[in-house]
């Protein structure tokens, strides 16, 4: 006997955007000294937004970043250039780091999943 189910489509539907591209690594945030200085993308660094910096992606890609080791989850823009340390893959805001729930930690484990990018002018 062979059974079959049929699923409705609104359980088919995911509340979040599919990522276009993943990646895993380590990040850090901003220390407190950079807070009004000029990015690479050109805006004013802001502890209080979510942002962060990336040696790739364009800037204006929306990111989503899991902390792999609690769960929690941030969507930032990508305004700025860096990190300058190969053993880590993304740089992010104060703010960020603290929804993130790794301030004391300084570093943490991530999955960075892209959102969106920039359309191209």
């Amino acid at each position: 006997m062979t059974y079959r189910f049929i699923l409705p489509a609104a359980l088919l539907i995911s509340t979040s955007l599919p990522a276009l591209a993943a990646e895993t690594g380590v990040a850090a945030y901003y220390s407190d000294v950079f807070q009004g200085r000029t990015t690479a993308c050109g805006d004013r660094y802001d502890k209080h937004t979510l942002s962060a910096a990336h040696r790739t992606l364009p800037c204006g890609t929306k990111v989503r970043v899991t902390n792999l080791d609690n769960g929690r989850r941030v969507e930032v823009v990508i305004n700025d250039r860096g990190p300058y340390s190969k053993r880590r893959i993304i740089d992010l805001s104060r703010r960020a780091a603290e929804e993130l729930g790794f301030i004391k930690k300084g570093l943490t484990k991530v999955r960075l999943e892209v959102l969106s990018k920039p359309q191209s002018k």
